[in-house]
Order: C-alpha cells, then structure tokens, then sequence
C-alpha cells in the first residue's frame, strides 16, 4: 500500500527548505523543476540589494569592489559545493553552449594526433550540434553511439567505438530524456584507458546528487545552473578544466576577459596562466549572483540529503506511476537514475497541455515522452501525488 503523501511530507528533512522558495502561484503541483527552478527567496532579496547599493549606488566602482573576480570566486563556491573540484578549476561564464564549445575546442586541442570525437545519438540537441560542427570546422570525424533509451551508455556499450583514433569523447551524466544515471568515475576510466579525453554534460546532475570531478580524474565538464540550481532563466552557466589540463589548455574565444592583464589593454595578446583563460566577454554579474544564492541555498541543505530525498521523491513516483499502469521509460533502480522520471504516453503532447490545464506543469519531449521533474528542496510528496493522478486521468482520456 503506498504511504499517504503527508506522512512522507510530515517525515521528510528537507521539507521546511521549500518555504524558502517563492511559491505564490495557483498550480497545483510544478514538476519542471529539471527545466527551470523556483526562485529562492534569497536571491529576490540578494537581488534587490544588489541592484540598489551596489549598481545603483558603487556604479562602474563595484568591478573593483568585487565583480572583476566574481566569475571564479563563484565557480570555486560551485565547485567545492557540488562538484568536488578544488579552487581555481570551475568558473562561472556565458551559456552552457558556448561553454561546450569552447571545451570541445580545447579537448580537441588535448589530442591533437586522434582524429575522432565519440557522441551518444541521444544526447541533448545542444551537445550533438555543437559536436558535429565542431568535428566539422577541425576536421574530425563523429563517432556514434546510438545506445537504449533506458540503459543508455554503458561502459560494454561505449567500448565497442572507442579506439587509437579517439580524440574526445562527450556525454551527459544523466540522459535528458530517460533520467538515466551514467556511470562518470567508470566511463572516464575507460576513456582514458582508451587514450582520449573527456567533456562531461551536467546539467541533469549538478544540484541533486554527490560528483566528484577531481577524485574521477574527469578532464573537461559543464553545465548550467537555472535547473537544479534555481539561478533563473538564462542564468550563466559554469565549465570545469582538470589542473593537468589549465597550463596548455587554448579555447577559440580569446577575449579581452581571459588576457592575463584585462585591463592593461595591450597591443598583443598573452592568456591568462588560470582557470580565466576559459573567460572570453564581460561576464552578467547580476546572473553569477544569482547562481551564488543558489548554490548556497544547495550548500545548506547538502548534497547528500538532497541526493537522499531525490531518490525518495523518484520512487514514489514510480510506485505510483505502476499503480496506474502507465509505461515507465527510466531505470527502476534509484540509484541508476536522476531526479527526473519519464512516462511514455499516446498523444503525450496533447497530454501535456491537459495536465497544465489542471495546473499541473510537466515537461514534453518528442515524441511520445512525459517527464516529472522533481526538485528536491522545493517538490514536496504532495505535489508528486496530486501531479501523477491528474497525469492517470488526462492519459485515460486520450486512450481510444
């Protein structure tokens, strides 16, 4: 018999952290958590602050104050926080594509005897068109893996493509789609066992669940921060570069913020020895200060514990989902998947709007995919139940 979801709620940890969000609407449960996150209460008021007594009063001062270092000061927040990276490996910069763009450039760069870069079919559309015109501009040829949507990239799996020619290989830590958790510390062995590097996608996985990039020897990673990480629409995204890599390491951007002297202004151009060479423009310091609330706010509450109740919340779903009798496409073991979990339905799209008709938000994907994107300092158990049984009663209206 599934546990009532007050019970669930009344037991939970991490329940008070959701009256630390911004929830003022009239839906009846928000399950696109894993698309764009609530607002934190503390950003609105960091926001404020900023824009007042910092903007609005320091003007053009406030780069000296603190906003010239803020890109690294933050990324080291982010990466002590919630990707086990050391200081001065993680900045915080422009979009998540364009951070992937400039990561496989200086990947390719790592390699520049291999001639191959290795991409899972299923990948987010970002990450396989940046690949394919990435390969296309330097010369390489993409390899691909076409894996299950469910079990999807395997070490077995990925074996079978790499080879003396492999340069870089790209993937995401859990697949948009399925949920499906990957194995990072495993599949970055084999990669390097293999010769090449690797560029890893986080996007499903920064907030919600433990990633060590430095004890995983993890060369490359990006990701961004408006899911999990509540930064807000459009918020900068950060990217990682591995020690070994930051003294050689060339990224096709070269702009005036990653010069080792920005401001001396020089006629020739010396990049910066650190993680700023990864710079390119001047960086949104109203959007790295949001990501600072957010991580602080995932900092508090600790990974850990949100790994714990995202595996909670991703069960429930899933027992009630079976309940229901409705088609599954993510892994059912809690520790293979993310904080997401996705239904396969008839007419999923015109599912889709039923269900936000009814003040429930989901998230639809080509072509037949619901997902349930659960975030765990703001999902509560209730949003889940209520979420999932108007879900069983829009599919039983398009079933014939």
């Amino acid at each position: 018999m599934t546990t009532p979801p007050d019970v669930l709620d009344a037991a939970d940890p991490l329940a008070a952290f959701r009256d630390r969000f911004v929830i003022d609407d009239d839906l009846v449960a928000y399950l696109d958590g894993n698309s764009l996150g609530r607002l934190p209460r503390a950003t609105v008021d960091r926001l404020g602050a900023f824009v007042r007594e910092e903007w609005g009063s320091r003007l053009i001062r406030g780069w000296d104050d603190a906003w010239v270092d803020l890109p690294v000061t933050v990324g080291d927040e982010l990466g002590e926080a919630l990707l086990g990276a050391a200081a001065g490996r993680t900045v915080i910069a422009d979009s998540t594509s364009v951070n992937l763009y400039k990561l496989l450039h200086a990947a390719i760069g790592a390699r520049p005897d291999r001639d191959e870069i290795v991409i899972d079919a299923t990948n987010f559309p970002t990450d396989r068109y940046l690949v394919e015109s990435v390969a296309a501009a330097r010369g390489l040829t993409v390899r691909w893996l076409r894996p299950d949507l469910v079990d999807n990239v395997t070490v077995d799996a990925l074996a079978d493509v790499l080879g003396a020619r492999t340069a870089v290989v790209v993937l995401s830590q859990v697949d948009y789609r399925s949920g499906t958790l990957v194995d990072l510390p495993a599949v970055t062995r084999l990669v390097h066992e293999h010769g090449a590097v690797i560029v890893w996608d986080l996007c499903h996985s920064v907030g919600v669940m433990p990633i060590a990039l430095d004890s995983a020897d993890v060369d490359f990673a990006v990701g961004c921060t408006y899911k999990y990480l509540n930064s807000g629409p459009g918020a900068p995204a950060f990217l990682y570069v591995a020690e070994r890599h930051l003294s050689a390491v060339t990224q096709p951007i070269a702009g005036w913020w990653s010069a080792s002297d920005l401001f001396a202004m020089s006629e020739t151009y010396e990049v910066a020895p650190t993680i700023r060479r990864m710079l390119s423009g001047t960086p949104s310091v109203a959007g790295i200060v949001a990501v600072q609330e957010g991580v602080r706010l995932i900092a508090e509450a600790g990974v850990d514990a949100i790994r714990a109740k995202s595996e909670a919340l991703t069960a429930y779903t899933v027992e009630l989902l079976d309940d229901a009798g409705l088609e599954i496409v993510t892994p059912r073991e809690p520790a293979s998947r993310g904080s997401h979990v996705t239904v396969r339905a008839p007419e999923a799209r015109r599912v889709a709007d039923a269900m936000i008709e009814r003040g429930v938000v989901p998230d639809f994907r080509e072509p037949d995919l619901i997902r349930l994107g659960l975030s765990p300092l703001s999902t509560s158990f209730a949003e889940v139940e209520a979420g999932v049984r108007i879900l069983v009663d829009c599919v039983g209206g398009t079933r014939r």
